[in-house]
């Protein structure tokens, strides 16, 4: 039996939800007060919206005393909605950044809990090119003996690395229509990079700032570079 596609499809299709799951791809969990915020809705109308889309199983929410922090129930709705952005019209604002803030999503933004824009296409291709990670099949990437070396002198334990779905695979980039690196591997190295002071996780929304010494790291390490971008690092 095939599965109904169309009840996540129709709870997604709703504008004031959509907008709601698309604050959640960060990975962070929020109240209700910041996700009606952002869709323009009242308080009211946000409470039912996230209430059907909790019992949808698309969100998951988190109680802490008398407040509510809702986030996005897995990956896999994570992946659906990165999956829907790419094939949606493409957002003129991101394919001709103009404002400050298109600029930075398209640049580096973090997409449940690794990173993706620009600069996550690069770190993923600079990975493949130095045959660090390589495609093994069934949508995932294999760590190579010289990756292992490599993640374990940032920090990262590439080898306790557990994952259902693999410890590393592609993510179809919404804005750049090319792979980042996901799984548990993108998850820690996206934490290591943060941990460095290489990436600065702005405090509203989903965009990532590269640094200073975070834009000197990766070109030495990886040949990664957003000069291109015409956007210096801060």
């Amino acid at each position: 039996m095939d599965a109904n596609i169309a009840s996540p499809a129709a709870l997604i299709g709703d504008p004031t939800r959509a907008a709601m799951l698309q604050v959640l791809q960060d990975g962070r969990a929020q109240p209700a007060s910041a996700l009606a915020w952002a869709a323009g809705v009242t308080a009211q109308a946000a409470s039912n919206h996230l209430a059907k889309l909790v019992d949808g199983g698309l969100l998951a929410v988190e109680r802490q005393g008398r407040h509510r922090y809702y986030r996005l129930a897995s990956a896999e709705v994570a992946h659906a909605i990165e999956a829907l952005s790419v094939i949606a019209a493409p957002v003129r604002s991101l394919e001709i950044p103009r404002s400050p803030k298109a600029r930075a999503l398209r640049d580096a933004r973090c997409c449940y809990g690794h990173l993706a824009g620009r600069l996550g296409v690069k770190v993923c291709d600079a990975l493949l090119d130095r045959d660090l990670i390589r495609p093994a099949g069934d949508k995932r990437y294999a760590i190579t003996p010289e990756g292992h070396t490599w993640f374990e002198d940032l920090g990262v334990s590439s080898q306790t690395l557990r994952g259902a779905r693999g410890v590393a695979r592609p993510c179809l980039d919404w804005t750049e229509r090319r792979h980042h690196l996901a799984g548990p591997l993108g998850v820690k190295l996206l934490a290591a990079m943060t941990q460095r002071g290489w990436l600065a996780l702005e405090p509203n929304g989903r965009a990532v700032r590269l640094t200073t010494n975070g834009a000197r790291a990766l070109l030495e390490r990886l040949g990664v570079s957003l000069e291109d971008a015409d956007q210096a690092a801060a």
